[in-house]
């Protein structure tokens, strides 16, 4: 096998090249490779290996014109090596039908991402322990790390990671069929499947308006749309298409040309994609006339009220209090909480947005933080409302948000010290 089979072109940064493979065609690669194979860990390093040999060979050859062509070969061929491996140990049985598994042969890595559903699919498979759907598809679809998923869960990573392993170690002596299931099973599967790629984007959402990270929110979107598809009658498939729709359509609007970030009521809606916020409104009026109410259909109907600001410059903040009253009651959350704090206060004031803060028990909650410190010094509190700044940066672990926190505070007490010292104030 030649790796330049796929023909090859020269390129200054073959290292960020296989970056880019990496960020938006892991998942797509690892789903054909895993289904072919029903093992995989297995998959997982033949496709590390593929990645390690790209940046030794990309930089002397030249990026493939076919990168994802190029990683699923040399993928391929390291499970080959594996299998003949196996066939001649004495220790290692080779799994009847190894070498018929000739799949691999006619995949075109262009036409394989449903692929991926399959393989959300098997992991939410009924035979895995439930609490491990989601993560599983985190880590194995959507690339995530077990520290990332084990943050986003509150959970020790060192526990995650061997929950992870253990669930695949399951799919592969179960030999679960990497199928997507008949529609008697389906329902029984789904929502797990559209948790994780809620919680892939959820995960990603503070630095998704970035170049680096553009890749895994068009997946999201994608993987949103595809099972809305797939599942036309399940409202809630819908919703959450409407959801990462809205939101992505705001995505290019989120930060400045220096890559500070502007708060949704600050950004020019001009720059919001008008031809997502169509389509996401399209899902959302899909899912109304399906009535049946669900948590993903509320937050996208609050996304829906900021996007119309698009078309009348002007926000229905009672609407959105009604939304998410009811979203706290349907499915309660500490963002929800906050949210609802902060709406609550442009209608009734800062001190009734406080006063909502003040139910919740989140010490370590960094929105919560930045909000109350937004609102105390709309409320004049600025000594407090310092502090809360100061809490909020140091919860806060995204650049653009913690330039932003930082900016805001450093304001606020350059202006309070000014107003305590009238001599500087006049120099």
């Amino acid at each position: 096998m030649s790796d330049r089979s796929a023909g090859s072109t020269p390129v200054t940064d073959p290292q960020g090249r296989a970056s880019d493979a990496a960020r938006t065609s892991y998942g797509r690669l690892l789903a054909v490779l895993a289904s072919s194979t029903g093992d995989i860990a297995g998959a997982e390093d033949a496709l590390a290996d593929a990645f390690e040999r790209a940046l030794t060979r990309w930089p002397v050859d030249g990026v493939p014109r076919n990168p994802d062509g190029w990683l699923l070969t040399v993928a391929r061929n390291r499970l080959r090596d594996g299998w003949k491996s196996a066939a001649t140990s004495t220790s290692v049985p080779l799994e009847p039908q190894s070498h018929e598994r000739g799949l691999l042969d006619d995949v075109d890595p262009d036409a394989i991402g449903d692929r991926r559903l399959e393989l959300l699919l098997v992991c939410a498979h009924p035979d895995i322990d439930p609490a491990v759907h989601t993560p599983l598809m985190l880590d194995v679809v959507l690339g995530f790390t077990a520290k990332q998923i084990a943050a986003a869960f509150d959970v020790p990573a060192p526990t995650v990671a061997a929950r992870l392993g253990r669930a695949k170690k399951r799919i592969r002596e179960s030999r679960i069929p990497f199928e997507i299931p008949d529609r008697t099973q389906l329902p029984a599967r789904i929502d797990a499947v559209l948790n994780a790629i809620y919680g892939a984007y959820a995960i990603d959402w503070p630095t998704a308006g970035t170049q680096v990270r553009d890749g895994l929110a068009e997946e999201s979107l994608y993987l949103a749309d595809t099972v809305a598809a797939m599942m036309p009658d399940d409202a809630e498939a819908h919703g959450l298409a409407a959801l990462i729709g809205l939101s992505t359509a705001r995505l290019r609007a989120r930060f400045d040309g220096d890559g500070r970030l502007i708060p949704l009521a600050e950004q020019d809606t001009a720059r919001w994609n008008t031809t997502l916020i169509e389509r996401a409104d399209d899902h959302l009026r899909r899912a109304h006339a399906l009535r049946t109410l669900g948590r993903f259909q509320l937050e996208a109907a609050i996304q829906s009220v900021h996007c119309a600001r698009r078309f009348t410059s002007t926000t229905d903040w009672h609407t959105l209090r009604a939304l998410h009253e009811t979203l706290q009651t349907l499915a309660p959350t500490n963002g929800g909480a906050v949210s609802l704090a902060a709406v609550v206060a442009e209608i009734d004031g800062a001190g009734a947005g406080l006063a909502v803060l003040d139910t919740l028990n989140a010490p370590r909650f960094q929105p919560a933080w930045a909000t109350r410190a937004h609102l105390l010094a709309k409320q004049g509190a600025f000594d407090e409302a310092v502090v809360a700044y100061d809490k909020a940066i140091s919860l806060t672990t995204d650049i653009p948000s913690r330039r932003y926190l930082e900016d805001k505070r450093n304001a606020l007490a350059t202006s309070v010290g000014d107003e305590r010292d009238p001599e500087h104030s006049r120099r």
